[in-house]
């Protein structure tokens, strides 16, 4: 059987053809569909481990065989190609075998995180028109059964939830039940590589995530250069701490990149110190990756513990702006390479190279990965500035996507009439093509005239040895327009008050108009369902 025509869904706005033909004719895509990383695994190294979860150990072999007795399920439960399908699963084998019975029947994933509430999730079956929900049944200490009741009437066709754990007396389908016999050939879609493979999530840190559709061809060369970049091998070990949903630990290079290069994946199923510290020793891990917060927390625990890594050869950190102090401290602490990652799921991917010096290592978040990725730094009306000067970030290539899913008015914001993306970010380029993060072009704040970027106060602040997260906002003020409030996690032992922050900025050398007006301290700073810090939820506090 062959799929539908390989037309991409509505509401995907699709690449012009010419620029398609002219990527082909390069080589930068190779015409297959995700999928055939598993084919190209069984048929190279199919005795080797794939993946390491919950002390399973999988060969690649084994995986597809897995994965086809899953995809046959699905089929058999009525999913047929380019239905979509919600799925949201902690880091385990059971994601990465849903991931791939979906890609094998040309299915969609809607990649939800184990965050995502109600909301969220019924904007994701609305939009998409989803016609399978599949879970965990519960998600930390979550129960997830009535959400799914829930989001049951929202989808369309077979109507399908799949709830992965114990099995119960509920109508649901048990995720460990759905498997059948693997399907004849003549009975599989041949998936088009230019069509929709998965549908990711936005990381703004306002309003529900747009959806980023994501095609074969695109995903397939972020996936490929990107272990390219990062020197990966067969003998490679990433270890996912971060939720693979995530485009960060998916394919940067993430999972996906480590199959590429027939390598081995790691799951964590927690991104803390006790659960990751074992596997980093006892599974020999080569690379794995963080956010900055959860980076400090690891060499923080790393230094309490005497703990050492001697396989670790690379710490990438991305998602947020590292400030340069902390970077510096994890090389000499952890004694590996650090990688900085600056990328969006829409696209662009900037990695500092393992051979950079130790200056660009350190106070830059890396260089495009791709010789085809187009950048633009320009003001306000969209005038490129001059080299050097910071600006906003716009850009276009191979694998960044034209258009939000379904989303025509935000599009036109979004992008530009030739095909740009606006990133959002404030950055300069420094001569060895390097970008320097700056801030946030809707974060910025203008207090008096002055512009203040919100993440070179947190920087700052972050530098402080009692402050464990921060985040400055913008509060409308009769006076000077906007105040400068910074909201601060600290130690929970430790005492520290708003004089005693100040005077620290002041010592840094912080310009007067950037030191906040105001510090509020919190137990818990509020999170976005993509897990970023919520600077809508902080703005919007009584003040």
């Amino acid at each position: 059987m062959t799929s539908p025509a390989a037309e991409l869904l509505d509401g995907v706005v699709a690449r012009p053809q010419a620029e398609i033909e002219r990527y082909r004719e390069l080589g930068v895509y190779v015409g297959k569909s995700i999928f055939w990383l598993l084919e190209e695994g069984r048929r190279l190294r199919p005795e080797h481990i794939a993946i390491v979860s919950d002390g399973r150990r999988v060969s690649y072999r084994e995986l597809l065989e897995r994965v086809e007795r899953k995809a046959a399920g699905y089929r058999a439960l009525g999913l047929r190609p380019l239905d979509r399908a919600v799925l949201q699963l902690p880091n385990g084998l059971a994601w990465v075998e849903n991931f791939f019975a979906l890609q094998r029947l040309g299915c969609v994933p809607i990649l939800a995180l184990p965050g995502h509430r109600a909301a969220d999730l019924r904007y994701f079956c609305e939009h998409t028109e989803a016609s399978a929900y599949i879970a965990a049944r519960r998600l930390g200490g979550f129960d997830v059964a009535p959400l799914a009741r829930e989001l049951a009437p929202w989808l369309k066709g077979p109507r399908l939830v799949v709830l992965a754990g114990e099995k119960t007396a509920d109508a649901f389908v048990c995720e460990a039940e759905v498997t059948a016999e693997p399907l004849a050939a003549e009975d599989l879609p041949e998936v088009p590589a230019g069509q929709i493979a998965l549908l990711q999530l936005s990381g703004g840190s306002t309003g529900t995530p747009k959806l980023i559709p994501r095609t074969h061809d695109d995903y397939l060369y972020s996936v490929r250069r990107s272990a390219e970049v990062c020197e990966l091998g067969p003998e490679s070990i990433y270890l996912a701490a971060l939720p693979v949903a995530h485009n960060f630990p998916l394919s940067s290079p993430g999972l996906l990149g480590i199959l590429a290069v027939l390598g081995t994946v790691v799951l964590a199923p927690s991104p803390n110190p006790d659960a990751v510290f074992p596997l980093l020793r006892d599974e020999h891990v080569t690379i794995t990756a963080a956010v900055p917060s959860l980076a400090r927390a690891w060499l923080e625990a790393t230094q309490a513990r005497a703990e050492r890594f001697p396989h670790l050869r690379v710490l990438q950190v991305g998602g947020a702006r590292l400030e340069d102090d902390l970077a510096r401290r994890l090389i000499e602490v952890l004694g590996c390479t650090l990688q900085q990652v600056f990328g969006m799921a829409e696209g662009l991917v900037n990695y500092t190279r393992l051979g950079d010096s130790l200056e660009l290592l350190t106070t830059t978040q890396g260089r495009p990965m791709s010789p085809y990725d187009e950048l633009r730094i320009v003001d306000e009306q969209d005038v490129e500035v001059s080299p050097g000067t910071a600006g906003h970030l716009q850009t276009r290539g191979p694998y960044t996507v034209r258009g939000y899913y379904r989303a025509e008015a935000h599009n036109a914001r979004a992008f530009t009439a030739d095909g740009f993306y606006r990133t959002g970010d404030i950055v300069r380029q420094v001569p060895s093509g390097h970008l320097v993060v700056t801030g946030r072009a809707k974060e910025q704040i203008n207090r008096a005239g002055e512009k203040v970027a919100p993440a070179e106060v947190e920087e700052q602040l972050l530098r402080h040895d009692l402050i464990r997260e921060a985040a400055v906002v913008g509060v409308p003020d009769k006076l000077v327009g906007e105040r400068v409030v910074a909201f601060l996690r600290i130690d929970s032992e430790a005492k520290l008050r708003q004089p005693e922050v100040v005077a620290f900025l002041r010592e840094q050398g912080l310009a007067t108009f950037k030191i906040p007006d105001r510090i509020v301290f919190l137990a818990e700073l509020p999170k976005t369902s993509v897990g970023k810090i919520d600077k809508t939820a902080l703005t919007l506090r009584p003040q």
